[in-house]
């Protein structure tokens, strides 16, 4: 099958052909000899993020000025394609360069991007969002963790779940509410500096069907107490409309990971339909697992497309919410689906841990989960109608 990732227009520029090659050869040489390590231990190790920053593979689309590679999003999503590519699950730099790097330089004052966005460029800070809690899923705008103005001080107070990067994190950009009359309007997000904050509490590093490797967490805040300064973008309220503006391209990001892993599925089942044999003569050559291979291979190519598609529309700030929501749950249905019907036909070796494609399959399934859940996708689709 066509490597796409390689033809895509838009990582065909000389830098993002470059930004490929060293991520490529870094995830092969840094992360490939490790990763069943990682899942034992249930995190990517700490100089694995600063190896990856001394190379500047980190916080590529944040501005020179700031400690970054001065790049777009794009160079972000190739890194995030490779890592998809050799099926690594849990090195969280989608949370860390696709989602804080963002809020930081979008909605950070001077002060916090000088403070910040240096050290998560080489890796020597941890980046992690808060923001679902254990009551309240996708219900953004309900969130129960509250932060109150004491003096020059917020003090934060609440839980949050499912936090990426949450067992490792150093900085924590915590959606919290600080108008609790407010509705959604009363939502703010304050950074939060884990290595010296009396209150703050990690809790288990969760034990997820797949994606073994992410040190995914529990968080507590019991009185946390952050300089006033900490509110992201110095205004109180703003939360709710600047989550809702990075989410798409949260999304998008998924939907990146969901088509690599697809096209992965497929190419590594049509290598095992050629080399096993059964009733003399390979797999491939029965009717069933050509047909079966070839729609697969057609529903990867179609979600291929379309996330090509939506890329270009965001580099060009044209994605809109409802598009960005098609694409993350499109794709990862058909992620799952284009994975499960591969595995079958590995028959009993699809099922046995040591194969990749099961491994596939158990690190697809949260795909349609996070993110937003893509029922609350639909939801958002159909509200654009």
């Amino acid at each position: 099958m066509q490597n796409a990732t390689a033809t895509s227009r838009w990582s065909a520029s000389e830098d993002a052909v470059a930004v490929r090659a060293t991520a490529r050869s870094f995830f092969a040489s840094e992360a490939s000899p490790n990763m069943a390590r990682w899942a034992e231990q249930r995190h990517v190790d700490r100089d694995f993020w600063k190896a990856a920053g001394a190379l500047g593979l980190l916080c590529m689309a944040v501005p020179e000025e700031y400690g970054g590679g001065g790049g777009t999003a794009a160079h972000d999503l190739i890194m995030l394609e490779e890592q998809a590519r050799i099926g690594e699950p849990g090195f969280g730099n989608i949370v860390h360069s696709g989602i804080v790097a963002p809020y930081l330089v979008a909605y950070g004052t001077e002060e916090q991007k000088q403070a910040w966005l240096p050290t998560m460029a080489t890796g020597e800070v941890i980046a992690a969002i808060a923001m679902t809690e254990p009551g309240g899923g996708s219900d953004l705008a309900n969130m129960s963790t509250r932060a109150r103005r004491d003096g020059d001080d917020y003090v934060i107070t609440g839980a949050k779940t499912f936090i990426t990067n949450g067992g490792s994190a150093d900085l924590v950009l915590v959606a919290a509410k600080t108008d609790v009359d407010a509705g959604p309007h009363g939502v703010s997000l304050l950074l939060v500096d884990t290595r010296d904050c009396t209150g703050f509490r990690r809790g288990r590093v969760l034990d997820k069907l797949g994606q073994h490797s992410g040190d995914t967490a529990e968080l507590f805040f019991d009185e946390v107490r952050v300089r006033a300064a900490n509110l992201l973008g110095g205004k109180e309220g703003q939360g709710f409309v600047q989550l809702m503006t990075q989410l798409p391209l949260e999304r998008l990001e998924i939907a990146v990971v969901g088509v690599v892993a697809a096209e992965l599925a497929v190419e590594l089942t049509l290598a095992y339909t050629k080399e096993r044999n059964a009733f003399g003569k390979p797999l491939f050559g029965f009717q069933n697992v050509k047909f079966e291979l070839a729609e697969c291979a057609t529903l990867a190519r179609v979600a291929r497309v379309f996330v090509d598609d939506c890329v270009e529309k965001f580099l060009a700030g044209t994605l809109d919410t409802a598009t960005a929501s098609m694409a993350k749950y499109w794709v990862t249905d058909i992620q799952c689906q284009i994975i499960d019907r591969c595995l079958q036909l590995f028959g009993g070796y699809g099922y046995m841990r040591e194969y990749p494609i099961a491994q596939l399959y158990a690190d697809s399934r949260a795909q349609r989960i996070y993110g937003g859940t893509n029922e609350i996708m639909k939801e958002l689709i159909a509200r654009s109608l």
